[in-house]
């Protein structure tokens, strides 16, 4: 199992070609409360770089892109009656989507650990 952070602070840990994905403990951290998120269905397909959802905090709306091309393979239900969750536990019980990668030589583009905390330093 590989992590990997995208310059958008998104996290995908990777598994065979299934990843779990979702926003960064800094990125939660610099939108404040999160009051609302907005998330696609399973089975939608999207491009690496495609918005792929909406988070909505008491500063502001922030788009989700996609760090890699896929299918949204299962959708993390419960933020959508509780979406203050991905402020406790954003690189954890709260990930957003997981997805089936359907281009592993994209996650080349990412940055490891070491690389993303040099991008917020």
């Amino acid at each position: 199992m590989t992590t990997y952070y995208s310059d958008d602070h998104e996290w995908i840990t990777v598994e065979g070609d299934v990843a779990t994905f979702g926003i960064t403990a800094h990125a939660a951290e610099q939108m404040g409360d999160v009051v609302f998120i907005e998330q696609k269905d399973a089975g939608d397909t999207f491009e690496k770089g495609d918005e792929i959802g909406v988070i909505e905090s008491v500063k502001a709306a922030s788009e989700i892109y996609a760090p890699v091309d896929g299918e949204i393979v299962e959708v993390n239900g419960s933020l959508a009656d509780t979406p203050a969750k991905l402020n406790e536990n954003p690189e954890g019980d709260s990930w957003i989507y997981k997805i089936k990668v359907s281009d592993t030589g994209q996650l080349a583009d990412l940055l490891d650990l070491d690389g993303y905390k040099a991008l917020i330093d």
